[in-house]
């Protein structure tokens, strides 16, 4: 079982880039918030990749997440799931999110 990902859970690029979820799925909440699906594409800001001659991070996704819950469709993202980023290939890693609901 792991923690649900939300809309408010912060999400990071391996180099410390903050992901936002575009479009999280708004019918179904935890905490009040919209959750996240697998589904779900990320937008990175500030990877610190910026202006080093490599590609920073720019989108995101889950490709693992709750094996059983799904929301629209779509497996629910959770602190357990992998997540890639887009065109660095790099982990994306969920580090705080809402403690109530979890997942498997």
């Amino acid at each position: 079982m792991a923690f649900v990902l939300h809309v408010d859970a912060t999400v990071v690029c391996a180099h410390r880039g903050r992901a936002n979820p575009i479009l999280p799925y708004a019918r179904v909440r935890v905490s009040g918030r919209p959750v996240v699906t697998t589904a779900t594409e990320y937008g990175i800001t500030a990877c610190s990749l910026s202006g080093s001659g490599t590609p920073p991070c720019a989108t995101g996704h889950f490709t693992t997440g709750a094996a059983r819950v799904r929301a629209g469709g779509f497996f629910l993202a959770t602190m357990a799931g992998y997540g890639v980023c887009v065109p660095t290939a790099t982990p994306l890693t969920p580090t705080m999110s809402q403690t109530r609901v979890s997942a498997s």
